[in-house]
């Protein structure tokens, strides 16, 4: 029993610093990616900035190409589950308030994610496009059938649901995509609670403004 226990232990151990380890080389992979794009990254790169031989890294993820999926994976992960919670249950300027202020959120604290996909997109999503395709679709259908059933019930004025949503996404990344330009004219960013709450008003009361019936 001693035995099978201290095994369970090592095995519990070995997967937690697996975790760990993948996710250090995913930021990692992230910040060079945001940086140099796929064809100007080297794996060894990363691995340096992960702390681990190219080996150890190529262990954990067997190619570039394969790390740069992951990475893209998992910020479509990030920038989706705000989406998640856009609930039919709720008051629709709850909810549209809440999204906004989420997706703000995601701007400030993973910039390099935003800017990475807005890349990625910008090539015509080579890595993506099937996700787009299927789970991101699947999720804006029916997110368009909340917003379409707010304004059947006469509490939002008859909006094209996408475009209130692609205005949504296009404010809120804004920040992230094009920071070095917001701090050139203003001198801040998101990283400035007041700056940040004063930005999350201004969209906020803007964008509710115009959909609020």
């Amino acid at each position: 029993m001693m035995a099978k226990a201290e095994a369970a232990e090592k095995q519990r151990t070995k997967t937690k610093a697996g975790v760990a380890n993948t996710d250090k080389i995913l930021d990692c992979a992230l910040s060079a990616f945001a940086r140099h794009g796929l064809r100007g990254t080297r794996v060894d790169q990363i691995a340096e900035a992960a702390g681990m031989s190219k080996t150890n890294l190529l262990y954990y993820f067997r190619s570039k190409d394969e790390l740069y999926e992951a990475v893209l994976s998992r910020t479509l992960s990030v920038w989706v589950r705000p989406m998640q919670e856009l609930d039919e249950t709720r008051e629709p300027a709850a909810a549209l308030g809440a999204y906004i202020e989420q997706k703000l959120d995601c701007s400030r604290r993973f910039p390099e994610a935003s800017r990475l996909f807005a890349i990625e997109i910008m090539q015509g999503a080579p890595h993506l496009r099937q996700l787009l395709a299927t789970e991101l679709t699947d999720m804006v259908e029916r997110k368009t059938a909340i917003i379409n059933s707010w304004i059947a019930s006469g509490k939002l004025r008859p909006v094209e649901p996408h475009h209130l949503l692609f205005m949504i996404w296009a404010t809120t990344q804004h920040y992230a995509d094009f920071a070095t330009q917001i701090t050139t004219l203003t001198g801040k960013d998101l990283s400035n609670q007041a700056f940040y709450d004063e930005t999350l008003t201004a969209l906020t009361d803007t964008i509710l403004r115009g959909v609020l019936a």
